[in-house]
Protein backbone atom coordinates (compact mmCIF):
# COMPACT_ATOMS: atom_id res chain seq x y z
CA UNK A 1 0.00 0.00 0.00
CA UNK A 2 3.05 2.65 1.06
CA UNK A 3 4.67 1.68 -2.54
CA UNK A 4 0.94 2.99 -4.67
CA UNK A 5 0.41 5.77 -2.43
CA UNK A 6 4.66 6.25 -3.47
CA UNK A 7 3.96 5.37 -7.00
CA UNK A 8 0.69 7.66 -6.95
CA UNK A 9 2.51 10.48 -5.55
CA UNK A 10 5.45 10.77 -8.01
CA UNK A 11 3.21 10.24 -11.17
CA UNK A 12 1.23 13.27 -10.11
CA UNK A 13 3.83 15.27 -8.99
CA UNK A 14 5.56 14.21 -12.20
CA UNK A 15 2.50 15.23 -14.15
CA UNK A 16 1.87 18.31 -12.18
CA UNK A 17 5.67 19.08 -13.07
CA UNK A 18 5.04 19.10 -17.12
CA UNK A 19 2.03 21.02 -16.82
CA UNK A 20 3.87 23.59 -15.27
CA UNK A 21 6.60 23.66 -17.63
CA UNK A 22 4.72 23.80 -20.82
CA UNK A 23 2.54 26.80 -18.82
CA UNK A 24 5.66 28.55 -18.06
CA UNK A 25 6.77 28.30 -22.24
CA UNK A 26 3.36 29.05 -23.03
CA UNK A 27 3.42 32.15 -21.16
CA UNK A 28 6.75 33.01 -21.50
CA UNK A 29 6.31 32.97 -25.32
CA UNK A 30 3.09 35.16 -24.60
CA UNK A 31 4.72 37.69 -22.72
CA UNK A 32 7.38 37.77 -25.62
CA UNK A 33 4.93 38.18 -28.16
CA UNK A 34 3.65 41.39 -25.96
CA UNK A 35 6.80 42.58 -26.01
CA UNK A 36 7.24 42.13 -22.69
CA UNK A 37 10.62 41.15 -22.61
CA UNK A 38 12.27 41.38 -18.91
CA UNK A 39 9.05 39.19 -17.59
CA UNK A 40 9.27 36.56 -20.79
CA UNK A 41 13.23 35.77 -19.94
CA UNK A 42 12.26 35.01 -15.96
CA UNK A 43 9.46 32.66 -17.39
CA UNK A 44 11.99 31.22 -20.15
CA UNK A 45 14.56 30.82 -17.41
CA UNK A 46 12.35 29.28 -15.49
CA UNK A 47 10.89 26.77 -18.09
CA UNK A 48 14.63 26.00 -18.44
CA UNK A 49 15.15 24.83 -14.43
CA UNK A 50 12.32 21.88 -15.18
CA UNK A 51 13.03 20.80 -19.02
CA UNK A 52 17.04 22.28 -19.36
CA UNK A 53 16.61 20.78 -22.65
CA UNK A 54 14.50 23.10 -24.04
CA UNK A 55 16.25 24.48 -26.74
CA UNK A 56 13.93 26.80 -27.99
CA UNK A 57 13.70 28.49 -24.12
CA UNK A 58 17.05 28.96 -25.28
CA UNK A 59 16.58 29.96 -28.32
CA UNK A 60 14.13 32.64 -27.38
CA UNK A 61 16.32 34.09 -24.60
CA UNK A 62 19.06 34.81 -27.38
CA UNK A 63 16.33 36.97 -28.98
CA UNK A 64 15.52 38.66 -25.71
CA UNK A 65 19.09 39.21 -25.51
CA UNK A 66 19.77 40.43 -29.14
CA UNK A 67 17.02 43.12 -28.51
CA UNK A 68 18.83 44.49 -25.33
CA UNK A 69 22.18 44.38 -26.87
CA UNK A 70 23.91 41.80 -24.45
CA UNK A 71 26.16 39.69 -27.19
CA UNK A 72 27.52 37.51 -25.02
CA UNK A 73 24.10 36.19 -23.31
CA UNK A 74 22.96 36.40 -26.98
CA UNK A 75 25.69 34.20 -28.11
CA UNK A 76 25.98 31.69 -25.30
CA UNK A 77 21.97 31.29 -25.89
CA UNK A 78 22.46 30.62 -29.22
CA UNK A 79 25.27 27.99 -28.69
CA UNK A 80 23.31 26.28 -25.93
CA UNK A 81 20.25 26.43 -28.73
CA UNK A 82 22.86 24.31 -32.05
CA UNK A 83 24.32 22.27 -29.12
CA UNK A 84 20.98 20.63 -28.02
CA UNK A 85 19.66 20.90 -31.40
CA UNK A 86 22.22 21.32 -34.54
CA UNK A 87 19.53 21.73 -36.93
CA UNK A 88 17.77 24.32 -35.17
CA UNK A 89 18.09 27.07 -38.56
CA UNK A 90 16.64 30.15 -36.89
CA UNK A 91 19.60 29.88 -34.50
CA UNK A 92 22.12 29.04 -36.77
CA UNK A 93 21.06 32.30 -38.75
CA UNK A 94 21.17 34.28 -35.56
CA UNK A 95 24.86 33.05 -35.58
CA UNK A 96 25.66 34.22 -39.01
CA UNK A 97 24.57 37.39 -38.35
CA UNK A 98 26.30 37.95 -35.58
CA UNK A 99 29.61 36.35 -37.08
CA UNK A 100 28.96 38.91 -40.42
CA UNK A 101 28.76 41.78 -37.56
CA UNK A 102 31.91 40.82 -36.14
CA UNK A 103 33.65 41.04 -39.54
CA UNK A 104 34.37 36.85 -39.13
CA UNK A 105 34.30 35.78 -42.50
CA UNK A 106 35.76 32.18 -42.20
CA UNK A 107 33.37 31.51 -39.75
CA UNK A 108 30.60 32.72 -41.97
CA UNK A 109 32.08 30.56 -44.65
CA UNK A 110 31.63 27.52 -42.37
CA UNK A 111 28.27 28.26 -40.69
CA UNK A 112 26.69 29.03 -44.08
CA UNK A 113 27.65 25.64 -45.87
CA UNK A 114 26.38 23.89 -42.67
CA UNK A 115 23.18 26.71 -43.09
CA UNK A 116 22.57 25.10 -46.60
CA UNK A 117 22.61 21.50 -45.09
CA UNK A 118 20.01 21.64 -42.80
CA UNK A 119 18.27 24.28 -44.12
CA UNK A 120 14.10 23.62 -44.86
CA UNK A 121 12.19 26.41 -44.15
CA UNK A 122 14.81 29.36 -44.18
CA UNK A 123 15.82 28.67 -46.75
CA UNK A 124 15.29 31.80 -48.25
CA UNK A 125 17.97 33.54 -46.32
CA UNK A 126 20.58 31.69 -48.10
CA UNK A 127 21.23 34.58 -51.05
CA UNK A 128 21.34 37.47 -48.11
CA UNK A 129 24.26 35.53 -46.02
CA UNK A 130 26.00 35.18 -49.56
CA UNK A 131 25.55 38.77 -50.77
CA UNK A 132 26.58 39.91 -47.27
CA UNK A 133 29.68 38.12 -47.29
CA UNK A 134 30.27 39.19 -50.80
CA UNK A 135 29.87 43.36 -50.16
CA UNK A 136 32.21 42.17 -46.91
CA UNK A 137 34.59 40.96 -49.46
CA UNK A 138 34.58 43.64 -51.95
CA UNK A 139 34.77 46.04 -48.58
CA UNK A 140 37.69 44.21 -47.57
CA UNK A 141 39.61 44.19 -51.38
CA UNK A 142 39.24 47.96 -51.71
Amino acid sequence: MKYLILIFTFISFSLFAMANENNFFKEAKDLFDKEKYEDSKFLFHRNIVYNPKDSVSYLYLAKIFKIEEDKRQEEKNIKTTLLLDPKNEEAMFLLIDMELERSNFSKVDELSKDFKKICVDMCEKIPSIESRLKDFERKDAS
